[in-house]
């Protein structure tokens, strides 16, 4: 594999240490929210910028949020939820976000704490938006305030002292619903879908988000206009990879990122893609997951999944245990990665009791009946259909989980994500 820079670097007045060298977490940073126990279901929340409500874990009426740890180290995927985003009734922001390189976990967890606060900050409700004739207006000053947000956001993360981001970065694929409008903003590879129903009242998937990696022919080009280099490395040929021009690393899985500054004056960029889409009655819920969901899982079966479960408090938790059941079904030679989801009800459903057997049983008819053999995407994409085989103690586990994060109480305080770990070695980046 592909090694991680072990020189040192000067980028925009900063002098970037080798990745091979020791490093410390700054003590009583984030210390208290550990986000890497499996069980993150006890409800954590802040107030924050304008007096929103940040979810940092658990679950509200109409959010559900659970990240697991993988299998490859510390857990790199950071999740978050703003209520009340910008200081307005019922406007929330979702946010997932994956890491990658030595300092991924940091680069996550920071661009986790700082981009919806900035986004907060910077974008001012206007109150002739919500008149019917400027609701494009709204849009596109939502738009603009995104890129913005994203861009100074990275040139930021440039300057930050406590971070070394020159060969780590992360993926950010966020959301922002004010009433029926849902704006979407995404930078790499972790993925946006939309549940809504057809004519014949069957749940179904929308994708709204591209996977922005180097096998689009447009990300492709940019970064090969710009001296970077594209290939696949022999073990694994049907993934293209970003490298430096001089040297074979760090072999970036995605086009678009947040840090990865060795990578960022040879067409890496930290522009997202916007888009925007006006929600109707049929559309019930949003996913926002890592892919180490997607990677195992296609896009009806998250949104079967998501749609069986019975409560929609502990549906993001339920998917994460089939991504990771279906890991060891599909690759049980591989460490299964890290996972984070965040589904965003559109509607508020009736909380239903049952088991997660029951559960179980209803999702496994409409996860094992689909193709296996798969099908591709416009963008080229094999999905990936697999059977998943329940395991009943994982179920089990879930269920006493849960049992026993639904009696706790909501804290609200400023709680933190970061523990103190080590390192690990220079390795490719997904």
């Amino acid at each position: 594999m592909g090694a991680c820079c072990s020189t040192q670097f000067k980028y925009k007045g900063r002098r970037y240490e080798k990745e091979g060298s020791d490093e410390k977490e700054d003590e009583g940073h984030h210390r208290d929210h550990n986000i890497n126990n499996d069980d993150n279901s006890a409800n954590v929340t802040r107030i924050g910028h304008a007096g929103a409500i940040v979810r940092l874990q658990g679950s509200s009426s109409l959010t559900s949020m659970y990240t697991r740890k993988g299998k490859k180290g510390i857990n790199q995927d950071a999740m978050t939820v703003w209520e009340n985003f910008t200081g307005e009734k019922n406007v929330f922001f979702c946010g997932v976000f994956d890491g990658h390189g030595p300092s991924g976990h940091k680069v996550a967890r920071h661009v986790c704490d700082a981009l919806p606060l900035k986004l907060s900050t910077m974008h001012q409700p206007r109150p002739s938006a919500k008149k019917e004739g400027d609701k494009d207006s709204s849009h596109k000053h939502w738009e603009a305030s995104l890129i913005r947000t994203f861009q100074e956001l990275d040139e930021d993360l440039s300057m930050e002292n406590s971070l070394d981001s020159y060969c780590s970065g992360t993926t950010a694929v966020t959301i922002v619903k004010q009433d029926q409008h849902l704006i979407i903003s995404n930078l790499g590879d972790s993925r946006a879908i939309l549940g809504t129903r057809d004519n014949k009242n069957q749940i179904i998937p929308v994708q709204l988000t591209v996977d922005l990696k180097p096998s689009l022919p447009s990300e492709s080009e940019r970064i090969q206009k710009n001296g970077g280099r594209v290939f696949a490395m022999e073990e694994e040929p049907n993934v293209p990879r970003v490298w430096m021009p001089g040297q074979d690393c760090p072999g970036l899985a995605m086009s678009r990122a947040f840090g990865d500054f060795c990578l960022k004056d040879h067409g890496l960029i930290s522009t997202p893609q916007v888009s925007y889409r006006r929600l109707t009655p049929k559309d019930e819920f949003v996913v926002l997951a890592t892919d180490g969901v997607w990677d195992v899982l296609s896009n009806n079966e998250v949104v079967q999944i998501v749609a069986s479960v019975k409560r929609p408090s502990i549906a993001a938790k339920v998917l994460v245990y089939y991504a990771v059941q279906a890991w060891r079904t599909k690759y049980p030679g591989s460490k299964v990665d890290d996972c984070a989801v965040v589904c965003l009800f559109l509607k508020k459903r009736p909380s239903v009791s049952g088991t997660l057997s029951d559960i179980s049983q209803q999702t496994a008819s409409h996860v094992n009946g689909v193709d296996p053999k798969g099908k591709k995407t416009e963008e080229g994409e094999t999905v990936i259909n697999c059977d998943i085989v329940v395991d009943p103690k994982a179920l089990e586990e879930v269920n006493r989980i849960n049992g026993n994060t639904i009696k706790q109480r909501s804290r609200l305080g400023s709680l933190s994500r970061d523990k103190i770990t080590t390192d690990f070695g220079g390795q490719t980046q997904s």
